[in-house]
């Protein structure tokens, strides 16, 4: 830890098979090659909120829509208190894989307002910046087909993503990044990578730790 650093918290966002989860592996091992310490994590997490939400990709009409966004939630909140904001008080980097506003999109898409979802989550910290990586829903579902070999859970139906995705193209934050994630995994990572080199030049912040990788 680097008692003169800010904490920075990077999200990682993105219609499912957008290959989020392996973006924010390449980023972890690149900050850690350059001295970073850094935290990888996930939303929905593993805890109980988590676990229950991941129970509503197969069944997702077992609750309503308040209930579904309760969940979330409340997953976020143990999330910050126990993971994200420890970390960046120790000045650590955060990457986590989705944040508030994978729930904006996909609840905004099954018909609540994403204006009120971002109010309910204002208790989480901003992070310093959000990768969008976008991609047309069609081709993300041949790759959701052929990473897994399985049939599209109740979150990944064609119509669902699309509108995910106009409301991800929506969101106007300025910490938001845009990468167009139909090119090759390698490209994908260097714009990544360019963009975070450049967040934590414009934030001052020194990686100190001994080299990894």
């Amino acid at each position: 830890m680097n008692a003169a650093n800010k904490g920075i918290l990077i999200a990682i966002e993105g219609i499912d098979g957008t290959g989020k989860s392996t973006q924010v592996g390449l980023l972890a091992r690149y900050l850690r090659g350059k001295g970073c310490e850094v935290i990888e994590t996930r939303e929905p997490t593993g805890g109980p909120y988590g676990r229950r939400i991941r129970e509503l990709f197969v069944d997702r009409g077992s609750c309503t829509l308040e209930e579904e966004l309760n969940l979330f939630i409340e997953d976020r909140r143990q999330h910050v208190r126990e993971v994200i904001a420890p970390a960046l008080e120790r000045g650590l980097i955060v990457l986590t894989d989705r944040y508030y506003f994978s729930t904006a999109a996909y609840q905004g898409a099954a018909g609540m307002n994403p204006a009120e979802v971002f109010a309910r989550n204002s208790f989480a910290p901003r992070p310093d910046l959000v990768i969008l990586l976008t991609m047309s829903p069609e081709i993300s579902l041949v790759r959701i087909r052929e990473s897994r070999g399985e049939e599209l859970n109740d979150f990944e139906q064609e119509d669902q993503l699309r509108r995910v995705a106009e409301l991800f193209s929506s969101f106007d934050d300025p910490c938001i990044r845009s990468i167009d994630a139909d090119a090759s995994l390698e490209h994908v990572a260097r714009e990544i990578q360019k963009a975070v080199d450049r967040l934590l030049l414009d934030n001052n912040y020194v990686c100190t730790g001994r080299r990894t990788v």
